[in-house]
């Protein structure tokens, strides 16, 4: 066998080869099951947006229905100084969703109508609600997500939510400044569908006229042999070129004007940034705390917090959770969930106390909180003991005989231990 004759059939074999290999990737296509929020650093998850008192109006609605996603969130206090903070770039309260499946209706944070960014308090606690309206049949992860320019997409905790009917009964009515009712999904579609029909004519008719004559090849050739680049289009040509631009421009100019006439009063979209938000009102802190230590056990997936508790209230307090970058850690003994929390999210029975005893009113004490779940390690969380600047941010929940919960933000550095 002649050398050509080797390396044809070796093209061949690998051409093959490479038609399986991708012909078998294809069949494979397992689904996505959530956004790869995991991939999001754990430093970045663990100290900027904490999620509490979440809530999702549904786990099942139909096309067109409405739900509703509410809770409270705080801006950590110790916000990442490598990140921009909400405090001085503008955020946006947003719905972390696999593409429209759902239309964002409504935002509200602490009550106010937020359609645009805003600016946010570090340290604070606000109360938000978003509603949405079920656009495309399937099984979504809905998430909590926070915009901030500069930092990019903060996700907070997702849940699965399933939306049934058929995607052509979706409606989004609105009602027009001038008193017009549309429907947001059709609204301007045989424009668009009309306009880009015809420029893609428009655009064919040019390239078939040139197509007609000696195209790369033919002219090349003649320019390296020394013709004049402008002897390759004739009188004609130029007349055609002419005629292509006018129309283009008669028709931009017709269609514009026709625009105008039919929408007489437009307004543009709205860009600014509303302000600073008002946030949850706070008195004094009836319950403080100080970090005395907190350290990963690597074996044992559990973190250990070593803390001085201060009760400046009234009534007697308990640890009742911890919570950090969505997922919460309940002491079993003191509170039960009953949210119906997306539960790779929750620890129900992973939060001890070496003294679960309640601190008295006016008395302080030292006590060691151990949180331990493999979700330290699904979650992508353990990563943070091998950040540059490994140091871990929480809330910690305290309730007191009446029922009232403190939310109290903790964090500082965390040690690995590895025995």
């Amino acid at each position: 066998m002649s050398k050509t004759a080797m390396t044809k059939r070796v093209g061949r074999w690998a051409a093959a080869g490479l038609a399986m290999v991708v012909g078998a990737t294809g069949l494979y296509a397992p689904e996505a099951s959530a956004h790869g929020e995991k991939s999001q650093q754990a430093f970045l998850r663990m100290r900027t947006i904490h999620w509490y008192d979440l809530r999702w109006s549904a786990d099942k609605v139909k096309v067109n229905d409405k739900m509703t996603v509410t809770g409270k969130f705080h801006v950590f206090k110790g916000w990442p100084e490598t990140t921009a903070n909400p405090q001085y770039s503008p955020a946006f309260l947003n719905i972390g969703i696999p593409g429209p499946v759902f239309t964002r209706v409504e935002s509200y944070i602490g009550g106010q109508f937020v359609p645009r960014s805003v600016n946010l308090t570090l340290g604070e606690n606000y109360t938000f609600k978003v509603v949405l309206q079920a656009r495309r049949p399937g099984r979504w992860h809905v998430h909590t997500m926070m915009n901030v320019e500069a930092a990019g997409p903060i996700i907070g905790p997702g849940k699965w939510v399933q939306i049934e009917g058929t995607m052509a009964d979706y409606k989004h009515e609105v009602q027009t400044l001038t008193g017009r009712t549309e429907d947001i999904e059709k609204v301007g579609t045989a424009g668009i569908y009309g306009w880009s029909f015809f420029w893609f004519l428009f655009g064919c008719a040019w390239i078939a006229y040139w197509a007609m004559k000696p195209l790369f090849i033919p002219r090349y050739l003649a320019v390296r042999d020394g013709v004049p680049e402008e002897d390759l289009c004739s009188a004609t040509d130029v007349k055609v070129g002419i005629g292509f631009l006018c129309a283009a421009i008669v028709i931009t100019a017709l269609s514009y004007w026709s625009a105008n006439a039919s929408y007489p009063v437009t307004i543009p979209l709205q860009a600014g940034v509303i302000g600073v938000m008002d946030p949850i009102p706070a008195g004094a802190p009836a319950v403080e705390i100080g970090l005395e230590q907190a350290t990963y056990r690597v074996p044992g997936r559990s973190v250990n917090i070593k803390i001085r508790v201060t009760n400046r209230g009234v009534n007697p307090v308990q640890v009742a959770e911890f919570e950090t970058a969505g997922v919460r850690f309940l002491n079993p003994t003191v509170y039960k969930d009953d949210t119906n929390y997306p539960p790779q999210l929750l620890a129900p029975e992973g939060l001890t106390v070496d003294d679960n005893s309640p601190i008295l009113p006016g008395h302080s004490r030292v006590i060691t909180v151990t949180c331990t779940d493999a979700a330290w390690e699904n979650e992508r969380l353990a990563d943070a003991i091998y950040d540059p600047d490994a140091r871990f941010g929480g809330l910690f929940f305290f309730s007191d005989t009446s029922g009232f919960r403190h939310v109290v933000p903790i964090g500082g550095p965390l040690l690995p231990r590895f025995t």
